[in-house]
């Protein structure tokens, strides 16, 4: 049978760039969106040459121009998008509904993955502003969607280890120390952690599989699911060392939230609600959701004492 053809917009971010390589990499026809914004970033255009070099051919497009995007759609049978979310002010999750209209007027896309791979929104109703706004964001994107009937797969990745793991679950922070580390609280509420790869190579996984057709798939490799005290004695057993460990309280990191600027406060609310709500494991995924690595068995994923080895 055929591999799909996939379009990846955002294809040269911090996500995007793996999910081009992990489609090219499965076998997939790829096809990736060049965005006039990009302009002179030297770094991004040979990004995209690269991708060009591997075999994916790159289509000019942009969300001011909505004949460059269906034009780019038309092209393809799967469209995912890896744009970030807020920045600053700006809500970036919403130029996404240009997207929507293109897929909607085209009228061939079989699947298409908005850029979620985090915190589940359907799931965040209750969280803190200003941090909410990425959640509504996305949730206002899942109604055009929708309502649109475009047929969907919505990505739950949980934590990236980069940003979470690296720095042993502290804001701020993506190297890890080898003196001191603070603790959330007791550092015991459970969180989970995905290598950035293998939430690529598992949304490709995805895209072509019934089972995850008009779903939300959750990414939760067993062995990763621990809580900032087990990833910190998971670093300290590689190191040899005992770390020195302070904690900050739940009402402490509440009032240190309230003293940022937009864009710290809407990170910081999301660490809250994971490390110290445990939202991304204190559910059950029921029967209209799924999740990837029992779907995949055969996705050799990183476990997040391998991945601290490179820091060593």
């Amino acid at each position: 049978m055929a591999q799909s053809r996939v379009l990846v917009v955002g294809g040269t971010g911090y996500l995007g760039r793996r999910i081009v390589k992990a489609s090219i990499a499965e076998g997939h026809p790829t096809f990736v969106l060049h965005r006039p914004e990009i302009g002179t970033d030297i770094e991004k255009v040979q990004l995209l040459l690269s991708f060009k070099e591997q075999g994916a051919r790159l289509v000019e497009g942009s969300f001011g121009n909505h004949r460059s995007l269906v034009h780019a759609v038309r092209q393809v049978d799967i469209v995912i998008c890896a744009i970030s979310g807020v920045h600053m002010r700006s809500h970036q999750i919403l130029l996404q509904l240009e997207l929507v209209d293109a897929i909607k007027e085209a009228g061939n896309i079989e699947r298409f993955l908005p850029s979620e791979f985090g915190i589940d929104p359907a799931r965040m109703g209750h969280a803190l502003a200003p941090g909410r706004v990425t959640f509504d964001d996305k949730m206002e994107l899942r109604k055009a969607i929708e309502e649109a009937n475009i047929p969907f797969t919505y990505i739950s990745a949980n934590c990236f280890m980069g940003y979470f793991v690296g720095g042993l679950c502290q804001p701020g922070k993506i190297i890890p120390s080898t003196e001191s580390v603070c603790l959330h609280g007791d550092g015991n509420v459970k969180a989970i952690y995905v290598d950035e790869d293998d939430i690529a190579l598992y949304t490709i996984k995805t895209i072509d599989d019934h089972r995850t057709l008009n779903k939300t798939i959750y990414i939760r490799p067993p062995q990763n699911i621990l809580s900032q005290r087990e990833v910190v004695m998971a670093w300290e057993e590689l190191i040899g060392k005992e770390l020195e460990k302070i904690s900050i309280s739940e009402e402490e990191f509440l009032s240190i939230i309230k003293e940022q600027e937009f864009a710290q406060q809407v990170g910081l609310g999301h660490y809250y609600h994971v490390f110290y709500e445990g939202c991304l494991n204190n559910f059950e995924i029921d029967e209209k959701e799924e999740e990837a690595s029992h779907l995949y068995p055969e996705v050799a994923y990183t476990r997040v004492k391998d991945y601290l080895r490179r820091y060593v």
